[in-house]
């Protein structure tokens, strides 16, 4: 078993290997995290943990009544995530790598990481200025007919983009502006789809790439069918999901 300590950066979202992830870090522990990962040499991958959140905050409360009404101030590494970090989270996650890290004249961050290896959350310690974690990196088995599988989810992903669009009479092109490689199509998938945090969540702990092919298989004509019956459906309002506030 391979294992790794690393920051962990909680968010509302799930981050897939080969996605990119935008950040804007205006929270101190996590403007304590990228000062940290600054130190890391050029030559050297600034990793930290990506893992969305089971039950918490993204943000946790600085002000009375920030950021709703009821909240009191909480400080410290762990904030929102209650007595006990590691059970506010998801058990699986993924590691990012952050290839620029800006810092801005307020102290805040602009950061752009690709998401690169799942991993399992195995501890979380709220002991220094932010989270960290003890991770094992998972392994991407390919599966049974995973290439198959692939073609098969890239012929329901167009359809799906096709109700989406509204484009019920046009064809999307195809080739090459789409991958072929059945673990690089499943993340690909699973990240484009409008599902919620859960879905996306079991998507990324599939214990193999043909299970999580056969899962967005279904999901498509099952969304599709949905977009189908509802020809009124506003496709922009759909394809706006909520930013991250971090």
């Amino acid at each position: 078993m391979t294992t790794v300590r690393l920051p962990l950066f909680p968010l509302n979202s799930v981050l897939y290997p080969g996605l990119v992830l935008p950040l804007n870090v205006f929270e101190e522990r996590y403007r304590a995290m990228m000062r940290e990962l600054l130190k890391t040499p050029d030559d050297e991958p600034r990793r930290f943990a990506v893992v969305a959140i089971r039950d918490g905050r993204e943000v946790a409360p600085s002000v009375p009544g920030m950021p709703d009404q009821t909240a009191l101030p909480e400080l410290g590494p762990a904030a929102g995530f209650g007595t006990d970090p590691a059970k506010a989270f998801h058990s699986v996650g993924c590691i990012a790598d952050a290839a620029t890290v800006r810092e801005r004249a307020d102290g805040s961050f602009e950061v752009l990481a690709t998401g690169t290896t799942r991993v399992r959350l195995l501890s979380v310690d709220a002991s220094g200025p932010f989270l960290t974690a003890e991770l094992e990196e998972l392994p991407e088995e390919p599966g049974d007919e995973a290439g198959a599988l692939a073609e098969g989810v890239l012929r329901a992903f167009r359809q799906y983009q096709k109700r989406l669009a509204g484009a019920r009479e046009r064809s999307l092109s195809t080739g090459a502006e789409l991958p072929d490689e059945p673990s690089v199509v499943s993340y690909l998938v699973a990240a484009a789809m409008m599902l919620d945090t859960p879905a996306k969540q079991r998507l990324l702990q599939a214990p193999d790439t043909a299970s999580r092919l056969r899962d967005e298989l279904k999901l498509l004509r099952a969304e599709t069918a949905i977009i189908r019956t509802l020809p009124s459906l506003p496709a922009a309002d759909l394809t706006r999901g909520p930013t991250s506030l971090n």
